[in-house]
């Protein structure tokens, strides 16, 4: 690498701007989906992903495939999520500490069917999918990887493309099974030019490629009653339990470019590559279980987070380059356990409200991390929220269905060390404040 020189970094510049046509770049981006960060839709949203594991909307694709077949209509959802942040960076010779208050503004769409019918067999088969785009569908892939002097948060800021498509089927008597895939992408940008010390080039070759990568989901769901009691009532009526595995995932940007520049004594052309990651999603285990009432129900998840594979992630990346960094200086991840619980009260036919609790300990270990300055706390997560069906359509088959999720998400006081780039030090005490709002409509078929 060559940054110092003026025409390598306008080559690194035109080859960003290519790497742009794909999707837009974002200093904004961070180390999380809507999926994790806050919930996919206003259910998840309402109840901190609490009870999402039992979610029968078309969200089941990523927090537990398997769960799609809970109910047996297909069904069209559309919906927008807007997630209000403030989060702050305070120490005693700052005149503000707001680090960031940039929201995520997402419009979701997904789709639920049976593609049973397909078959000679009379076996339902379960497929579903569900997108999610940025600034409200006008942003494909927020984007951005930086050092920086004055910290930035690690899991909070403008969400990437959210896309997972997945299928699922009854095994036997309340057992059944799905899988999914969650798709990001890998890209990449070449630039081979000739230039003058001016900046002025001439014969560029440009190629650009984008490629999908497809990230493992597994679930399955187990419903007590029906497989031990199918025949009579007994006490394990009501009782259900779930387990879901993710595979890590983020998104990964490479570009390079070979640099030729006439009258300089050189022997080989001046190359200049950069490769880095961002939305990284840790290999998640969760296991979840509820118990349904007469109109209600009940239940909880726990879930486990391996982010200290995301340390061997940056040892591979150019801008993170945690390579270079001094074994004792370099960032450090913990494994994470978070707990969740909440509930859910079938009002009546029309009305239902429900409400979830969590409590997600930071996966960040080091407190000092010098350049990258990544700054992440706990969090206390709330949510409350309320569905209502309208059954009079006249027009269609079965009831519209509306939700409303609010979620509030508090990051408790965590003291950090930042280290600016000549090495000067400054103590801050990093927390925030999330508000998420989100609403869908659902159609069934």
């Amino acid at each position: 690498m060559v940054p110092t020189t003026r025409f390598s970094v306008r080559a690194l510049s035109l080859a960003v701007a290519a790497v742009s046509t794909t999707f837009t770049m974002s200093a904004s981006a961070s180390m999380g989906n809507i999926g994790t960060t806050y919930g996919v839709m206003p259910v998840d949203v309402a109840t901190a992903q609490s009870l999402s594991m039992f979610n029968d909307q078309v969200s089941a694709t990523y927090y537990n495939p398997a769960a799609l077949t809970r109910d047996e209509r297909g069904e069209l959802t559309s919906g927008l999520l807007h997630a209000e942040q403030e989060l702050r960076s305070a120490n005693p010779n700052a005149t503000g500490d707001v680090l960031s208050s940039s929201p995520s503004q997402h419009v979701l769409i997904g789709m639920k069917t049976n593609l049973g019918s397909l078959t000679r067999f009379d076996h339902p088969i379960y497929l579903g999918f569900i997108a999610g785009v940025e600034k409200y569908g006008k942003e494909m892939l927020a984007f951005g990887s930086e050092t920086s002097e004055t910290g930035q948060f690690l899991q909070n800021g403008k969400e990437p493309l959210f896309l997972n498509i997945g299928g699922a089927t009854p095994i036997w008597r309340g057992i059944s099974a799905g899988a999914s895939v969650r798709i990001t992408l890998a890209a990449a940008a070449q630039l081979n030019a000739v230039t003058e010390l001016n900046g002025d080039s001439r014969q560029e070759q440009l190629t650009v490629n984008a490629e999908p990568t497809l990230k493992t989901i597994l679930g399955t769901n187990i419903d007590f009653g029906s497989t031990f009691c199918a025949d009579n009532s007994c006490f394990l009526d009501g009782w259900e339990a779930a387990f879901s595995y993710r595979t890590k995932s983020a998104a990964k940007t490479t570009v390079g470019s070979n640099i030729e520049v006439p009258g300089i004594t050189v022997s080989e052309p001046l190359i200049l590559a950069v490769s880095t990651i961002d939305s990284f999603q840790p290999e998640t285990f969760v296991f979840g279980t509820q118990y349904r009432g007469d109109g209600w129900r009940v239940g909880g998840s726990i879930e486990q987070q391996n982010w200290s594979e995301l340390e061997h992630e940056f040892s591979k990346d150019s801008i993170k380059d945690q390579e270079a960094v001094p074994p004792g200086n370099r960032i450090g991840f913990n494994d994470t356990i978070v707990p969740r619980i909440g509930a859910e009260y079938q009002l009546n036919e029309n009305f239902a409200f429900r409400g979830g609790i969590a409590y997600e300990e930071s996966p960040l270990k080091t407190t000092k991390n010098p350049e990258l300055n990544y700054l992440d706390t706990d969090k206390i997560i709330v949510g409350v929220g309320v569905s209502a069906t309208y059954n009079r359509t006249r027009l269609l088959a079965y009831p519209i269905r509306l939700d409303l999720g609010y979620q509030y998400q508090q990051l408790q006081e965590r003291d950090f060390t930042l280290v600016d780039y000549d090495g000067n030090e400054t103590s801050v005490t990093a927390d925030g404040d999330i508000h998420v709002i989100s609403g869908s409509i659902t159609l069934k078929f």
